[in-house]
């Protein structure tokens, strides 16, 4: 297998899928990653699986674990609705398995990504 057939292959499927994103292997592996971590996997964990070098590498995916948790605080916790001041910064905004600035920001992280192994 060469890994750019793989890429491509994959590239392709993912498109016909209409899956409303673009990717490859990537789209694969940062999914594998972040479910990982919202599942409560360690990110030191995740790290090694990734192959990368510094943490802050791998700290992108605790945005969108820290958004999923004010989603979730502001569903269901008894007194999420009882405070307005104190309570997590957009909790109220956060819909539980919405896409939220975390995803965007995830989404630009893998696209930056992708275009430096381009450039490799």
């Amino acid at each position: 297998l060469n890994p750019t057939w793989l890429s491509t292959t994959v590239a392709q499927y993912v498109d016909k899928a209409q899956v409303g994103k673009r990717g490859g292997c990537h789209l694969f592996r940062h999914t594998m990653a972040t479910l990982m971590l919202e599942g409560g996997a360690d990110i030191r964990f995740i790290q090694a699986m990734l192959g990368h070098a510094e943490l802050s590498t791998t700290q992108i995916y605790t945005q969108v674990a820290i958004r999923q948790l004010q989603a979730i605080h502001a569903a269901t916790h008894p007194g999420a609705g009882l405070r307005s001041r104190g309570a997590l910064p957009g909790a109220q905004d956060a819909q539980p398995g919405g896409d939220g600035d975390g995803a965007a920001v995830l989404r630009d992280a893998l696209e930056a990504e992708a275009d430096e192994e381009d450039d490799a």
